[in-house]
């Protein structure tokens, strides 16, 4: 039988400059299998082997070509993926199957805050493994309810839905604004049902959360989606007061700090302004912090900068560390309105998953963590100021905390690309001219230069791009 090796085991250095293999455990074994002696299909088993790495294992025989061109073969084609097949990692350093080390600044699109293969979160994963991984929600369990008791601790909710990821978190906030609005009007025939957003925003690809995202490219092959959604310009007070409407508005759909739409931070006016314009209004504030909280602005939730609050705030990216869980977190008079078999979900609120986001939100919510993320964040700012912001190119440089933009004049694609060509993983932002820098929260002021100096000897090829 024929096997294809994906990466073999072998030690990692952890400089930029020393590349050395490393260990997979994965192997895809293709088999060929007939069924009532029909027409042959092609399957794969992966096989797992959980073993500690053994450097005297041969080099894998596999390369990042063959990876990709089976991955074509195999996968649907909705990503436009990076040519690197990345398959270890250990802090804020990655190495993909040929052994190149790279510098990690986007954290799995903002979700391993604890950076590749934290410790403790390893050891509260494998220990909850031992004990039990899944029930369901047919059932209680502890995990479960003990990180949904520290979620309300630590926050202004009272009660916590759990979700497997962000756009499910969202698409259970449209839900309950919508059941929130018909509780409390029960006499109403037509209680409020629509929604405001607004420009620049992202809240998920699901059909619901898809109808609150101002992109009209991730819409449009879709349509109609769900209908009611007004887009607002963000940060316009004046258009927002003309928007919101009693009888009308259910809910307004807002993040604090829009990552995807190009970290743009609001104003704390304008948030004030919804808090008070939904209360006048008797529709819900919804903070979408999926990729803005938990620690990532240097405040445990990014709307504690403010002081304003919400009625419902949804979370995802960074809560279990890499693994899929969402949460949608309530006030009590919300979830009032719910009642059982209203939404649920089969494989949201796992135990071994809940187990692991308490190990992080133990982790971020202490305030020294947080004290160091404000300052790193106010470092790297600092850093690339001096570095940047003196190229024509750079328009603006802003953000919160570790999450950070750097806008331009030209696309960023050819820097992102020359970037990772020196070993350092940036993304792209907003209309793909924002540069988003946001690195595991336990990066080092060291790692922030490097990722710094990097950023600038790769500007020159805006110029070469440019001339062209």
């Amino acid at each position: 039988m024929n096997s294809i090796h994906i990466s073999s085991s072998s030690t990692v250095s952890h400089s930029l400059t020393h590349h050395r293999w490393l260990s997979s455990p994965y192997k895809l074994y293709p088999q060929v299998i007939k069924i009532n002696g029909r027409k042959p299909l092609a399957t794969s088993c992966l096989n797992i082997d959980v073993k500690a790495p053994d450097s005297s294992r041969e080099v894998t025989d596999q390369n990042s070509k063959g990876v990709m061109e089976l991955e074509g073969k195999v996968m649907v084609g909705t990503y436009g993926r990076e040519p690197v097949v990345l398959v270890s990692g250990k802090g804020c350093k990655l190495y993909d199957v040929e052994g190149r080390e790279y510098l990690d600044m986007t954290s799995g699109i903002a979700v391993n805050a604890l950076g590749h293969c934290d410790p403790d979160w390893i050891k509260a994963v494998v220990d909850q493994a031992h004990v039990l991984t899944h029930v369901s929600n047919v059932y209680y369990s502890v995990p479960q309810v003990e990180l949904a008791k520290h979620l309300v601790d630590c926050s202004f909710a009272d009660r916590v839905f759990f979700t497997n990821s962000g756009t499910e978190a969202n698409e259970a906030a449209i839900k309950f604004a919508r059941k929130f609005q018909r509780h409390s009007n029960p006499d109403v025939k037509d209680p409020a049902k629509e929604f405001i957003s607004f420009t620049n925003s992202f809240h998920g690809r699901t059909m619901g959360a898809l109808a609150l995202t101002s992109k009209e490219q991730y819409r449009s092959p879709f349509e109609p989606v769900m209908p009611g959604v007004t887009f607002v310009e963000y940060g316009n007070i004046k258009a927002a007061q003309e928007s919101i409407r009693h009888g009308k508005t259910a809910a307004v759909f807002v993040e604090p700090i829009q990552g995807e739409g190009g970290i743009h931070s609001a104003t704390k006016e304008f948030l004030e302004f919804l808090r008070t314009a939904c209360d006048d209004a008797g529709a819900l504030l919804v903070f979408d912090e999926v990729q803005c909280g938990l620690g990532r602005t240097g405040y445990l939730w990014a709307h504690e900068a403010y002081g304003i609050f919400p009625d419902i705030m949804t979370l995802a990216k960074p809560l279990a560390g890499g693994l899929p869980i969402g949460a949608t977190l309530v006030t009590e008079r919300v979830a009032s309105s719910i009642n059982y078999g209203d939404h649920g979900s089969t494989f949201a609120g796992g135990s071994l998953v809940c187990n692991a986001a308490l190990t992080v939100l133990e982790k971020i919510s202490k305030p020294e963590f947080l004290a160091s993320v404000s300052r790193k964040g106010l470092y790297f700012k600092k850093i690339l100021q001096q570095k940047l912001g003196g190229n024509s190119h750079v328009k603006e440089i802003r953000g919160l905390g570790l999450i950070i933009g750097i806008e331009l004049d030209v696309p960023a694609s050819p820097l992102i690309y020359a970037c990772r060509n020196s070993g350092l993983l940036v993304l792209t932002a907003g209309k793909g001219n924002v540069v988003r820098l946001v690195p595991p929260l336990t990066v080092t002021e060291q790692e922030l230069r490097l990722a710094a100096d990097i950023l600038q000897d790769a500007m020159p090829v805006l110029d070469e791009n440019n001339s062209e």
